[in-house]
């Protein structure tokens, strides 16, 4: 499990989301509920993303703040790994 920092800021409209300590995930919402909702979403596909691309992710940084920001609260990353290899009886093409 990694533990990165969200930082929400309420703006006219809505709430600006993003977290602190990992470039790129970034959101917007209505609410406060939205934006984590939001949040959660974005860091999965920049996860992925940069993951597909053979990119390191971010080491948290627990000290990571924003003095702009209205609320600041941990966001958590649980990964797992398989291989996805499909097993398939013998003379059988997997499709």
């Amino acid at each position: 499990m990694l533990r990165y920092k969200a930082g929400y800021k309420f703006v006219d409209g809505g709430v600006h989301a993003q977290v602190l300590d990992f470039p790129a995930v970034i959101t917007c919402a209505n609410d406060l509920p939205e934006a984590r909702h939001l949040l959660t979403v974005a860091l999965l596909d920049v996860t992925e993303t940069r993951l597909e691309l053979g990119q390191s992710l971010p080491t948290p940084n627990p000290q990571a703040t924003d003095p702009d920001m209205d609320v600041e609260e941990p966001i958590y990353m649980h990964l797992s790994v398989s291989t996805e290899v499909v097993e398939t009886p013998a003379g059988e093409i997997a499709s």
